[in-house]
Parts: C-alpha cells; structure tokens; sequence
C-alpha cells in the first residue's frame, strides 16, 4: 500500500500508519527523520554513547513492536519521545553500574564527544548559532548542571520541538508542572550563561 504522496511531504503519523500496514519504506523515512535527534535526547541523558546506541535501538524496536496497534491520538514525535522517555527511566531504575546524571564526565575526551553531538545541526536555534567552543563548552555545563527533570523537559523540546502539552504527557506530569521545569531550565541556563549575553 503506497501513499500518493511524496514520503518527504508524507506526515509522520501517516508513515507510521503505513509502516503498520507492512510497508518498510515508510519505517526507513520515520527512522531518517528523527533518528539523530532521539539519539542526541538520550545521549544527553546517559552521557556514555555506548549506552545510548542501545537504548536507541530499544527504542526503534519498541516502534516496531507496537506498529500494529499505533493509533494517532498525538503526534508521533510525542509518541515516540514517550517511548525514548520511558526507556530511559526503566534505564535508570534497572542499571546498576551506570553513571548519574549529575555525575562529572572523567573521560578525557567525553567532552569533545558531547560537544560534537551539540553542535550538529540539532534544529534549536540557539545551538546553531554558538559561534565558539568556549560557548559551547559552558552550554553543555549548563545543561548538565540542569536537575534531571529539568534537562529532560528542555531536551525534549530543544531536541524533539515538544509543546510544554507534550512534554507533559510524554513525561506523566501535569501541564502546570512541565511549564514549571521548562521555566526553571530556562532560567537557570539564563543565569549560567550570562556572560555569553
């Protein structure tokens, strides 16, 4: 079953829709469209790139475990950041040598690792528009000096562009609640980088 449309005007949900329906090229295009940035969210979370392959690939797997019973009822980027959401927090509850989120990088060159996935082109504005390393450096350390749920609520909507309704529902916290997080993360990255103003 093809769609009359072209795959690059095609809607997510509708690729999804299709993919349900047995048709792998529109797997292949929701897989180009938002691969890097689920796995730049989950990177930014676990911090160890290893780790954050295999949570991806989790994550796709659970896409085309639930692709039969996929309904529409949000928007699939909602949806399939939901699903990255919750594996990254049945991650952390079941992973016994794994590093916290607040924990230092000790590896010599994590940095450079993390600074180069920051700098890809990520779509948020701000992070393309960094003009030195310095600057990127002190993002990172800001966003790493983010409370968990704060950086997870920013993330999502630098990361996966998530309506504050949406980072609600894909993290099981009120409306009022994510605006909440998403205001302190702003605020507090306002004050880390102040010298960048």
């Amino acid at each position: 079953m093809q769609s009359a449309e072209s795959p690059a005007l095609e809607t997510d949900e509708s690729l999804m829709l299709r993919y349900g329906a047995g048709d792998i090229t529109a797997f292949d295009t929701l897989y180009g469209r938002h691969e890097l940035g689920v796995w730049r969210f989950v990177f930014r979370s676990v911090r160890v790139q290893a780790v954050a392959d295999d949570l991806l690939q989790d994550v796709w797997f659970a896409v085309a475990r639930q692709a039969l019973n996929y309904q529409p009822t949000a928007r699939f980027k909602t949806w399939l950041f939901t699903l990255a959401h919750n594996r990254l927090v049945d991650y952390f509850r079941t992973a016994k040598n794994h590093m916290s989120l607040d924990a230092q990088d000790t590896a010599d060159d994590a940095g450079e690792r993390v600074l180069d996935t920051l700098i890809a082109n990520s779509g948020f504005g701000p992070l393309r528009q960094l003009q030195s390393r310095q600057q990127a450096t002190a993002l990172i350390n800001a966003i790493e000096n983010l409370p968990p749920v704060q950086r997870e609520a920013f993330l999502l909507q630098a990361e996966a562009d998530m309506t504050v309704e949406e980072i609600a529902s894909a993290t099981g916290v009120s409306f009022e609640t994510a605006k909440s997080r998403l205001r302190y993360a702003r605020n507090s990255l306002r004050e880390q980088l102040q010298e960048f103003a």
